[in-house]
């Protein structure tokens, strides 16, 4: 054996030949088909499904205080972020609950918002169990910063004498466990339409220099009880989320102990940790149990140190060699080593085997609509993202689905020659001359590129954002005193002191006293 190769023992006892490099590469050991493994499947599968289910396994690895260097101001708020109120008072007063949102859970209801009739979640959070203030309003911040249609939406916040609740988008589809429990594995096409929605969303933080740090099965919720190769996968609860910059490390514990990656129980690493999460959630989903099991979090932990996998023969024997390969590359023990968001997301295996994107044409109108986007006053652009950010995923489908379409390299946000690109393969034979002016328009934030909401706001049908409840759910953000009207005070406090304001009020105050009533507010939305 050559370069740190060495014999070690299969979960069998039997001799196999697996890799273990001076670079910490992980071992990866191959049972035989006739092995009576000493840790067998329909073992580990029990012991990872009754503890997944049990409360205990609810709770990460360490709940401490956050690390030097993770408390930061709120910065790089998404322009979708700086329409997200933070309420006081109570929430029942706007929002009916409905149901428990998850079998098990005390805090997370499905609810239905009494002025518009949309659907949504919501998220009790008891003031007595809030150890770290600051971790929350981090957590809060970086929903503020994120606006990707594979990552979970926050629409407000409020805060009462005893608690505090994060208002978010409704995902009637369940979580990627419960699909895993159900059917014991996936087939590789489900995991692969899964995995590929998980890496863009990773993919994405890690470019917003957002790292997760929890990403697990429960973590996933689909859109829909459809199937999954058709279905819309969402990441949520960035409770444990950190900003970073390229080459920080981190230093405090967080995840979950079939998912926290080795450096982690270390005390030093980098946002890769995510991307290890990854690796053992397709290993999951490729074979109903995770890589490292264990009857207590303490053996799981000392198998994840090791970083010793398993390709069992019986349960990996129909999995093509493009999956096992991914696995590999995501659960490399050095981090150096590990695979990159956009790497996995590009890989053979995601671009073979996950369904091709649905057919999606793009409207006729689309180009007019983003050319009467940019026409529009400062304070009517947000409004319609306002409208767009708060429409359930039903409405919005064939927006997203065009969205994806132009979005050809998968990183969540449209530049202007993704969008020419597009317009001609949708055959426009004419694509105005002035594109980039007209994106420069669409672009409310000034980043340079088209954001996902940007996006919907600029292409919604005038039928939809005109509607009494659309309307309603932007003018409630604007009045933040709720008394029926916006104010001066009000406008500068939500879009920042702009300049056109003052011209803005004049322009739609029709009845002159200095505000802008709820119908004065419809009439605008409905002017060309």
């Amino acid at each position: 054996m050559q370069n740190g190769d060495a014999a070690v023992a299969g979960a069998d006892g039997e001799s196999s030949v697996a890799v273990a490099s001076a670079a910490g590469r992980p071992v990866f050991v191959m049972g035989s088909s006739g092995s009576q493994p000493s840790d067998p499947p329909t073992r580990a599968k029990s012991e990872f499904h009754s503890k997944v289910r049990s409360q205990s396994s609810k709770t990460t690895i360490a709940s401490w205080p956050m690390g030097a260097g993770e408390h930061t101001e709120e910065e790089n708020v998404a322009c979708r972020g700086q329409y997200i109120m933070e309420n006081v008072g109570k929430i029942d007063d706007f929002y009916k609950k409905e149901a428990k949102a998850a079998a098990g859970s005390d805090s997370t209801w499905k609810a239905t918002n009494k002025s518009t009739g949309a659907t949504c979640a919501i998220n009790t959070i008891s003031k007595r169990r809030i150890k770290d203030v600051g971790r929350l309003k981090l957590e809060v911040s970086i929903m503020k910063q994120l606006d990707h249609p594979n990552v979970i939406k926050l629409y407000e916040t409020f805060e009462d004498a005893t608690n505090i609740h994060m208002v978010t988008e409704y995902c009637a589809g369940g979580d990627l466990f419960d699909r895993i429990e159900k059917q014991g594995r996936l087939a590789e096409t489900q995991a692969a339409a899964a995995m590929r929605q998980l890496l863009q969303a990773v993919r994405y933080l890690h470019e917003q220099c957002v790292c997760h740090r929890d990403l697990k099965p429960e973590n996933l919720l689909f859109e829909s009880q459809e199937e999954i190769e058709t279905n819309h996968l969402k990441v949520l609860d960035l409770a444990h989320a950190a900003r970073f910059d390229h080459g920080q490390t981190f230093k405090t514990k967080s995840g979950t102990p079939f998912y926290v990656a080795p450096e982690t129980l270390q005390g030093k690493y980098t946002h890769a940790v995510d991307l290890w999460s990854c690796g053992v959630i397709m290993y999951i989903t490729l074979c109903g149990y995770p890589p490292f099991t264990g009857a207590t979090d303490a053996e799981v932990l000392s198998k994840v140190r090791k970083g010793v996998i398993h390709f069992r023969s019986h349960d990996w024997k129909e999995v093509s060699k493009d999956a096992e390969e991914l696995v590999k590359q995501l659960l490399q023990v050095s981090a150096k080593d590990r695979c990159t968001a956009s790497e996995a997301v590009n890989h053979t295996w995601i671009a073979r085997t996950a369904p091709a994107a649905p057919a999606t044409q793009l409207q006729p109108n689309v180009v007019e609509n983003l050319r009467r986007f940019r026409a529009q006053s400062r304070l009517k652009k947000a409004a319609l993202q306002i409208v767009a950010d708060r429409l359930e995923e039903g409405q919005i489908k064939e927006l997203r689905e065009m969205f994806l379409a132009l979005d050809t390299d998968g990183d969540g946000i449209l530049t202007g020659e993704e969008i020419k690109v597009g317009l001609d393969k949708a055959g426009f034979t004419e694509v105005p001359g002035e594109i980039m002016q007209i994106l420069d328009g669409v672009d409310s934030d000034g980043n340079g590129v088209i954001d996902y909401t940007e996006f919907l706001a600029a292409s919604l049908d005038k039928q939809i954002y005109t509607q009494e409840d659309a309307c309603w759910s932007a003018f409630r953000v604007f009045d933040r005193d709720g008394d029926g009207k916006i104010s001066m005070e009000e406008l500068q406090h939500v879009l920042k002191n702009d300049p056109s304001l003052a011209e803005a009020l004049q322009q739609y105050d029709r009845d002159g006293d200095g505000s802008i009533d709820f119908e004065e507010f419809r009439r605008m939305m409905r002017k060309r």
